[in-house]
């Protein structure tokens, strides 16, 4: 049994869950249900995504979400695109919230009124059972102009099988698609996986697609919010796949307020390779976003921050890529984005880091005048803030003025204590 809510007369009754989105304008606050909110898309990441797909035309008909949780890209879409959505949620309570959220919006942009608000409508119930889901709804049974599918899958697990996404790819993408509006460029489908996927399982969601729309073009997503990980893994179809985009990489600014930068390619995706080397002095060391370099766009980018250089991987995998290079990086603002820490190799520490031997690692510090270390390597959790916390107090009293970091050499037992460049020390950019 499907069961509708419609988000004009919807009530928050009975959900206890809700917050202020930290990306989203003061004020919007986001319902949950049953520990919903962990799962929940950041408002500034669904905002950023609508935006991209108002971009492309789409046919006539609604937007569709036939696994939309809390709602909120649901409500993004709503807002950005202007036109009536639907969301699916096979739980009732959260369905309710997805749809209290949607009243949220609404009513923050001051939109009650607005036809695209009045027709949209949240149905709890079973995503994959598209004639059920229409036939719950009033009236004719509308076209779906664009479908976003974010499935639910194993939390806290490095890797998962794609059987184990819910609900089911095939048996989404069967049931809907012939319910999608006519369209030149084919039906307009927003595939929102998990970011742990293997290029094996790429090739295995690209191949179930095959099975319902031969041909269709296609555009792989990464996006990354920084820290060192890859937040979002995406395929983009037919009437929002890039015309000549194979791969798109999207780094997410801290501000809506600014654009996101974007690097893609039709290329094939390069393989790296790690380059051991002895450690040295006055060497570069550079630690990228990781999610720039799980899309195969790395390789792309350095050839224009880093032209005519060597560049030696230390490390490629995890959440701190390294590489290694004979002259500093020569950046865009925009670029900053994307390097975790970049500088160069000023000591070389042969001992173990530890409670008895941060002090040593200070006074190097104070030897090239550096007013703050960033630990940049894995350590043990229990150790790294006590170790960073020592770092940061003996060093914030005394005079340096220049900053840097510590990253790991990948075959010998050495430390590389690095120096950041300065504002007044930076090349001019390119």
């Amino acid at each position: 049994m499907h069961h509708v809510f419609n988000p004009s007369d919807v009530v928050s009754d009975g959900l206890i869950e809700f917050a202020q989105d930290a990306t989203a304008p003061q004020g919007l606050l986001f319902f949950h249900a049953k520990e919903g909110r962990p799962l929940a898309t950041p408002w500034q990441v669904a905002a950023l995504r609508a935006r991209a797909v108002a971009e492309h035309r789409l046919p006539n008909g609604l937007v569709l979400d036939c696994a939309c949780g809390s709602g909120i890209q649901l409500a993004a879409y709503a807002l950005t695109l202007q036109r009536p959505v639907l969301g699916v949620e096979l739980d009732d309570e959260r369905a309710r919230a997805s749809a209290v959220n949607l009243q949220t919006v609404a009513g923050h942009a001051r939109a009650e009124a607005a036809s695209w608000f009045l027709e949209s409508s949240v149905v709890a119930g079973d995503g994959t059972a598209a004639k059920d889901v229409l036939a719950a709804l009033e009236g004719e049974a509308p076209h779906v102009a664009f479908l976003h599918l974010d499935p639910a899958r194993p939390r806290n697990s490095r890797t998962h099988a794609l059987e184990e996404m819910q609900p089911p790819l095939h048996r989404v993408l069967e049931s809907w698609s012939p319910h999608f509006a006519p369209s030149e460029q084919g039906p307009a489908v927003l595939l929102d996986l998990s970011p742990r996927l293997t290029p094996t399982q790429r090739h295995e969601v690209e191949e179930i697609v095959e099975r319902v729309w031969p041909g269709i073009a296609k555009t792989w997503e990464w996006t990354s919010r920084g820290r060192g990980r890859v937040d979002r893994l995406a395929l983009w179809l037919g009437g929002i796949a890039s015309d000549g985009v194979a791969r798109r990489f999207v780094r997410v600014p801290s501000s809506l307020a600014q654009r996101p930068l974007m690097l893609s390619t039709n290329q094939t995706e390069p393989s790296l390779v790690c380059q051991h080397h002895p450690p040295k002095r006055g060497e570069q060391v550079s630690i990228l976003d990781a999610a720039l370099i799980e899309s195969g766009l790395v390789e792309r980018w350095l050839a224009r921050v880093s032209a005519d250089d060597l560049h030696r991987w230390a490390f490629i995998e995890g959440r701190r890529p390294q590489v290694h290079h004979d002259r500093p990086l020569q950046m865009y603002e925009d670029d900053a984005w994307l390097v975790q820490a970049t500088g160069k190799v000023v000591e070389l520490l042969t001992f173990d880091l530890d409670e008895t031997t941060v002090d040593r690692l200070v006074e190097m510090a104070l030897e090239h005048r550096m007013a703050s270390v960033k630990l940049r390597f894995d350590l043990d959790p229990s150790l790294q803030p006590i170790l960073q916390g020592s770092l940061d107090r003996q060093l914030r009293r005394r005079h340096g003025v220049r900053e840097g970091f510590v990253a790991r050499h990948p075959v010998a037992d050495v430390l590389l204590l690095c120096v950041s460049p300065a504002k007044d020390e930076e090349l001019p950019p390119i």
